[in-house]
């Protein structure tokens, strides 16, 4: 890569401090998040997918205008960003450095894809690392699971969704210290039912003011906020479930993670999984270049601009250090 690129080839990838790999988890008390927090998580799972099915009827009922895929579309894009890029490779992996309004901006984002407070997030993902695939993993579909077919199912749901309801409790002085001690991210988590609810009146707001009538903004608010969040949560949920049982395992991870092209495209790159699991903290995770990966795109794009910096990737030695 250019010299002027600002990526930082890595051969190591530090785990923040969460000690040995697999190991027992540590004895502290658990945070609960606020009961609105909770109430709020809870609700986006259980009510999206009530609401497809209702669009669903509207839908074939003639209620769908242009707009209302536009803004599922755009939607969707921004909000899986604001998850891939902020949550994820920005602020739970630290693989590369923006801050002021462009790091707000994709907190925000992240947000508003309804998939709990940013400091819950990362540091549910950070025990994921530790574990993963062993004991103390929160969502694999292989530790603890039943032997035979009824295993393999009740496996896949708790790694899907049934996580979930099991553990909304993950130690933050443990996990999430760097990020408990940041004034943006505490405020921005804190409100994170504000940033739902955003989420779904701006398409409301803007799909009733093009098309000038309550219908539209009926519609914006279904196709753009509920059902857009319906199909985000079960994309980013199969990362967990999905690109644990199928897919490739190019590298050496000491798990069952995998590569999924599937899921690579719509995960906007999340679904190189195996790729991200080997090297946890490289901000691209389509490490092949018929890997796309939307996500590393927007970073090499904010690189170019000046608005990224610190960007890491695996160095060419340590990639083929790691090849399955």
């Amino acid at each position: 890569m250019s010299s002027h690129s600002h990526i930082e080839p890595i051969s190591f990838e530090p785990e923040l401090d969460l000690h040995q790999a697999h190991a027992p988890a540590a004895a502290a008390a658990p945070e609960r998040a606020s009961l609105l927090v909770r109430a709020t998580t809870i609700v986006a799972v259980v009510v999206p997918p009530i609401a497809l099915v209702a669009t669903m009827f509207l839908a074939w009922g003639g209620w769908f205008h242009w707009i209302d895929l536009a803004l599922f579309g755009v939607m969707y894009v921004l909000t899986g960003l604001g998850i891939t890029i902020g949550y994820h490779r920005l602020f739970t992996h630290k693989s590369f450095v923006t801050r002021g309004p462009i790091a707000a901006f994709f907190a925000i984002c992240g947000s508003m894809a309804a998939q709990g407070p940013m400091i819950w997030w990362a540091a549910t993902h950070r025990k994921h690392h530790q574990h993963s695939d062993h004991e103390h993993d929160p969502h694999s579909p292989h530790a603890g699971r039943a032997p035979g077919v009824l295993g393999a199912i009740g496996g896949f749901y708790h790694a899907h969704i049934g996580w979930l309801f099991a553990d909304l409790t993950p130690e933050l002085k443990r996990y999430v210290p760097d990020l408990t001690a940041d004034r943006m991210v505490m405020t921005v988590s804190r409100l994170f039912p504000l940033w739902v609810l955003l989420g779904l009146v701006l398409p409301a707001v803007i799909s009733g003011l093009v098309t000038m009538s309550w219908t539209g903004a009926l519609l914006g608010l279904l196709w753009g906020g509920v059902v857009r969040m319906c199909v985000l949560h079960h994309v980013t949920w199969s990362v967990n479930s999905v690109c644990h049982l199928w897919g490739a395992k190019d590298y050496a991870s000491g798990d069952e993670s995998r590569n999924n092209p599937v899921m690579g495209i719509l995960a906007l790159g999340e679904g190189w999984h195996n790729n991200h699991h080997a090297f946890p903290a490289s901000a691209r995770h389509g490490l092949k270049w018929w890997q796309f990966d939307l996500s590393w795109v927007v970073i090499r794009t904010l690189t170019a601009l000046g608005l990224a910096t610190k960007v890491r990737v695996p160095a060419p030695e340590r990639l083929a250090s790691r090849r399955a």
